[in-house]
């Protein structure tokens, strides 16, 4: 495959903007037109999510990511700084190696393609083993897609029976490396001796503040939360607000569909079902609100969209770690400085370096939010898991990896993008500037 991969490459590099871009608007078009089946694949396979979430996942971010890249330069001279007399010419990175996990098994392996051939690079994808039929069937239909427009064969592959010596023995051979998975997968590929892309874990946190439309936050926090059913690293994890508000607030969010449960008793079953070990129960990931309940064996109201669960415990709490399924947990705080420090105490418990959502009005206190906790993103007044990876309606870079920098033990604090999979040279002219004195300089 490596072999392959690297004559394909070769090929590739030869190619024009135009001619690269026909073949990354291709492969996120195959995505886009077959969206239904491979989301129906998705769900059969792995057995978590929503069907209409994946659909629209896979819609979703083949067309936000090309119309990000459509008009960007990744080809040969890609900017001049006449100020600074330089030139910046773009170069392949070579074969790139992308590790993908269960819950993202078509738009991750898409979304690593079309960044590593939208800068001339080929890709092999190691595939996670309960979900390696829709990726091999994604890929086969990109490569597919290539082919159709007279594109070079092997461009795109995967490893059809992944396993754990396969994968290390790709990390080993590539020129570089994107770590989609756990934390294993992640510190096993910037221990390979590689140069690694990786990812943290999520948990993020969503502050309400005061003197707001809580309805309207209620619904835009459901609709995250509840998204695949909460498989989305970037998806909302705890509700934090003013303690004189609470009960408005989780009204609006009952109105809006959340089950709200108070009584400790039922939250310890929660709690005991959800975590095995102190980490996720792998039985709940991407499971329905109504399989939690039921594994928990709690009755939860008719149509329950997530269940928020009342914690007063900030120190210790499993609750406040990550929960990849539609469960959500509430803290009270008194000054908002308050909120962002139970905020903070969550996100080092896990999370730091993902994201954190804030529901505001208030410029200032979005400021000290994003000034005060360790996190790469701060999503303002939207939901955090359908946003946080770049949408049509903010400024993030559209992707599926999103770098929680060096809190979550990762080489970069923002979303890959293509522009981490080339390399730029750049062309130093001389220019006709006054040289400063020293005196001038240590003025």
């Amino acid at each position: 495959m490596i072999e392959k991969a690297r004559a394909a490459q070769k090929a590739f590099e030869s190619y024009d903007q135009a001619g690269v871009d026909a073949i990354v608007k291709a492969i996120a078009k195959v995505v886009y037109d077959n969206a239904e089946e491979l989301a129906r694949d998705a769900v059969g396979e792995t057995t978590m999510g929503v069907y209409e979430d994946k659909v629209a996942k896979n819609k979703g971010k083949s067309k936000v990511i090309w119309n990000n890249l459509k008009d960007k330069k990744s080809v040969g001279i890609i900017d001049r700084d006449e100020k600074e007399g330089l030139v910046f010419v773009a170069k392949p990175k070579g074969v790139i190696g992308a590790v993908t996990p269960t819950t993202n098994p078509v738009v991750t392996p898409m979304c690593n393609a079309m960044f590593a051939l939208k800068g001339r690079n080929a890709i092999i994808i190691a595939p996670h083993p309960r979900a390696k039929k829709v990726s091999n069937k994604t890929v086969q239909m990109m490569s597919d897609a290539i082919e159709k427009i007279g594109g070079p064969a092997n461009l795109i592959q995967c490893i059809v029976e992944p396993s754990i010596p396969l994968t290390s023995d790709l990390m080993g051979a590539v020129d570089v490396l994107i770590a989609t998975g756990g934390p294993a997968m992640v510190t096993a590929a910037y221990s390979s001796g590689r140069p690694s892309f990786g990812v943290g874990a999520g948990n993020v946190q969503v502050i309400i503040d005061r003197n707001i439309n809580y309805q309207e936050a209620a619904a835009k926090v459901i609709a995250g939360r509840k998204f695949d059913n909460g498989i989305i690293c970037s998806g909302e994890q705890s509700i934090i607000a003013p303690v004189e508000e609470f009960d408005n607030i989780i009204d609006a969010f009952k109105a809006e569909g959340a089950h709200y449960i108070e009584d400790q008793a039922d939250v310890e079953k929660f709690r005991s079902v959800l975590f095995e070990d102190g980490h996720i129960a792998k039985d709940a990931v991407g499971q329905s609100v109504e399989i939690i309940a039921k594994m928990a064996g709690v009755e939860i109201a008719e149509n329950s969209k997530i269940i928020i669960l009342r914690s007063d415990d900030t120190d210790g709490d499993l609750l406040r770690k990550e929960k990849m399924c539609p469960v959500m947990v509430a803290f009270k705080y008194d000054k908002f400085e308050d909120g962002v420090e139970i905020a903070k105490q969550n996100l080092l418990i896990e999370g730091a370096g993902h994201s954190t959502a804030i529901h505001s009005n208030n410029k200032e206190n979005i400021d000290y939010a994003g000034v005060t906790l360790p996190v790469s993103r701060l999503v303002v007044n939207a939901p955090s898991s359908t946003t946080a990876g770049g949408s049509l309606i903010n400024g993030f870079a559209p992707t599926t990896t999103l770098g929680c920098g060096s809190w979550g033990n990762n080489s970069i604090s923002e979303n890959l993008d293509y522009k981490h999979l080339i390399n730029v040279s750049r062309i130093g002219f001389v220019q006709d500037k006054e040289v400063p004195t020293d005196e001038q300089i240590w003025s």
